[in-house]
């Protein structure tokens, strides 16, 4: 069976457990709800359950299709819709892949902008059939979290960190440089053919130009890399001054790190979804999906923390429905539909007659003429859209420094993870080890439990083959749903290297590291062999003449 009829074989015993009253709706009920709500608004005599209908649903027009909605507050125009049971995966899904196979939490709060029944256990119903999430899992590990550095504004403080892509090259690309700014988490991702400071700097003077200099710039690659990249920025910008952070400072660092993993977590499940290799090329779409999504840290999301709003990508994050938005073809159909929008022309006109009215008034923060009222409180404070939108802008950061305030106290304690035993036919995880997994490479690979040992010792194969040693309990984690069957399972003997080699959408590792303790300065070094520069994880950090 495929993912689809899994997620609804689990959630029709869900909802046929649920009362008449739950918030899932089938297609007959969804039907008779609006008809219910329509009869509610016509009786000039409403019983008290119309009341509690009219409470809890309206019905909206849009291009002559009823949509059932909650009742729009008066201070909040938002419309959010109710989804039909036999709609939910495919609503699921799309939104699952525009925010790069988000997990949790970015799910939650994507689905809360337009949808009002969809709840935190489909969304989880929905993640334990979602494959390329299960692959990309972190593994379960022991030990506290470092507290992160807290900075009061948006440009204080600036990471930059390097991706080493050699092992997977695209064309004359080889490295991935992300920059990301400390309080708002915003990143910048750009594709480096080398990773020499003066091709970094010239990508960094770029968004230092539309977004202003910080005063701090960290970077994990070392106090004279940095030193370095400052000197170029400075021979290109005589007026700039910044200074470099610690080398290695684990209390600022961390985040971009993470953003790191976070960033190749996106573009893998991008390269495997378009089907693509060309990892250059995907980078672009993988900053908007990190920039739109929900993060935990600072409980908004990046772009949302920049820019004080929701990203905006065309009719697809408006008010109207997926099915009326793929009938728009022109500006015509768009005007169309929404003058089709029951209950909304006369607020539209109404609130034109209101600007016409105010359109020569004050701002009382900047002392320029109003050309339209956006906001006017209790005490009649008349702003204009720039200084609103410039309230709204602060609003968010200072949110997204308390968020950061109350994320340090929490990341302080971590419990250690038990590990219950497995069962024969179980999903699991394998972490692949660094040097046997490429870069454009999920985490981990998915087996299942084909037999067990002496109660401890777990034989695991999939369909390229079974892996020749047993393995522990504490060497995988176990899936929350079974994703493979044991009648899949080859009965090949193959090594863990082998079947992440066939399993890689880019031919396998590639990857050298070496460990010399003389510079690497001959061929007896193996990335000077192999063409390729040293990286972080070659020689123990030890001096190198090949970087």
């Amino acid at each position: 069976m495929s993912s689809k009829d899994d997620f609804y074989l689990c959630f029709n015993k869900l909802t046929a457990e649920k009362k008449q009253n739950s918030i899932y709706l089938s297609q007959k009920k969804y039907s008779e709800i609006i008809l219910e709500i329509k009869n509610a608004k016509s009786n000039k005599k409403k019983t008290s359950t119309d009341y509690r209908r009219l409470k809890r649903y309206d019905v909206i027009t849009i291009d002559g299709e009823d949509k059932l909605i909650y009742p729009i507050d008066g201070g909040d125009s938002t419309i959010y819709y109710y989804v039909q049971n036999e709609s939910m995966y495919d609503i699921l899904h799309e939104i699952h892949y525009n925010i790069g196979h988000g997990g949790k939490h970015r799910m939650i709060a994507e689905t809360k902008k337009k949808y009002k029944n969809i709840t935190q256990e489909i969304i989880l119903m929905y993640l334990k059939y979602c494959e390329p999430c299960q692959m990309k899992q972190k593994c379960k590990k022991k030990g506290l979290v470092t507290k992160p550095m807290i900075f009061s504004e948006m440009n204080s403080r600036a990471q930059v960190d390097l991706i080493d892509m050699q092992s997977q090259a695209d064309g004359e690309y080889r490295f991935i440089m992300v920059y990301q700014d400390h309080v708002t988490k915003f990143v910048q991702i750009r594709a480096l053919k080398t990773k020499r400071a003066e091709e970094v700097a010239k990508h960094i003077i770029d968004i230092f130009c539309i977004f202003g200099a910080p005063i701090i710039l960290q970077s994990d690659n070392g106090r004279e890399f940095v030193n370095q990249i400052i000197t170029d920025l400075k021979c290109m910008w005589n007026n700039l001054k910044i200074v470099h952070g610690k080398p290695r400072h684990s209390q600022s660092q961390g985040s971009v790190e993470r953003a790191n993993q976070d960033i190749q977590n996106i573009l893998t499940t991008w390269m495997q979804t378009n089907n693509s290799k060309s990892w250059s090329e995907g980078l672009r779409f993988v900053q908007l999906m990190k920039n739109r999504a929900f993060h935990s840290g600072i409980k908004r999301s990046p772009y949302q923390a920049m820019f004080g709003s929701d990203i905006k990508i065309g009719l697809s994050t408006s008010i109207l429905p997926p099915e009326i938005i793929n009938k728009i073809s022109s500006e015509e159909d768009l005007e169309n539909v929404l003058q089709n929008i029951g209950g909304k022309s006369e607020e539209s006109n109404s609130a034109d007659a209101n600007q016409d009215e105010e359109i020569h008034k004050i701002c009382e923060s900047c002392g320029n003429n109003i050309q339209a009222i956006l906001n006017e409180d209790d005490n009649q404070r008349r702003i204009c859209n720039l200084c609103a939108k410039e309230g709204m802008v602060k609003s968010q950061r200072d949110l997204s420094i308390k968020a950061l305030q109350h994320q340090a106290e929490k990341m302080k304690f971590r419990s250690i993870n038990k590990f219950p035993p497995a069962s024969i036919g179980d999903t699991v995880r394998v972490a692949i080890p660094d040097v046997d997994r490429g870069r454009g490479d999920p985490r981990n690979i998915l087996f299942a439990v084909v037999s067990i040992k002496d109660g401890e010792y777990y034989e695991l194969g999939n369909k390229e083959g079974t892996i020749e040693q047993h393995y522990s309990r504490s060497q995988f984690d176990v899936c929350p749903e079974p994703l493979i069957t044991v009648n899949e399972v080859s009965n090949t003997k193959k090594s863990l290297r082998e079947i992440a080699k066939n399993m890689s959408l880019l031919g396998g590792q590639g990857y050298q590291r070496c460990a010399c303790k003389s510079n690497c300065k001959t061929n007896k070094c193996k990335c000077k062999a192999s063409g390729i520069l040293c990286n972080s994880k070659c020689h123990q950090s030890l001096p190198c003449l090949n970087k």
